[in-house]
């Protein structure tokens, strides 16, 4: 019997292949950008791994910008790591 393919999605912060699963996937809507976690939203996105370092590494890089196609402010990804925090946070304490 063949194994089912695995779909694999490029975290924009640290540029390395991972299942699409262990990854979060930021969406850009008319509100701005934001986490879609049933990773079916339509339109634009871009997936990162669950680790803040990643989410900086983007942010100075400005991939999340040039990824979404979209300007973002400092602001505007601030409350962005501010809510995905918590994930990373949740992600920690289950690992």
């Amino acid at each position: 019997m063949t194994q089912k393919r695995v779909p694999m999605r490029r975290c924009v912060g640290c540029m390395e292949s991972k299942p699409k699963k262990e990854l979060l996937r930021l969406t850009r809507s008319e509100d701005g950008v934001r986490r879609d976690p049933t990773g079916k939203a339509n339109g634009r996105g871009v997936y990162l791994c669950k680790d803040a370092d990643c989410f900086k590494k983007a942010k100075k890089r400005r991939a999340i910008s040039r990824g979404l196609e979209i300007e973002l402010s400092e602001e505007q990804l601030g409350r962005l790591f501010a809510e995905l925090e918590e994930v990373f946070v949740s992600e920690h304490k289950d690992s």
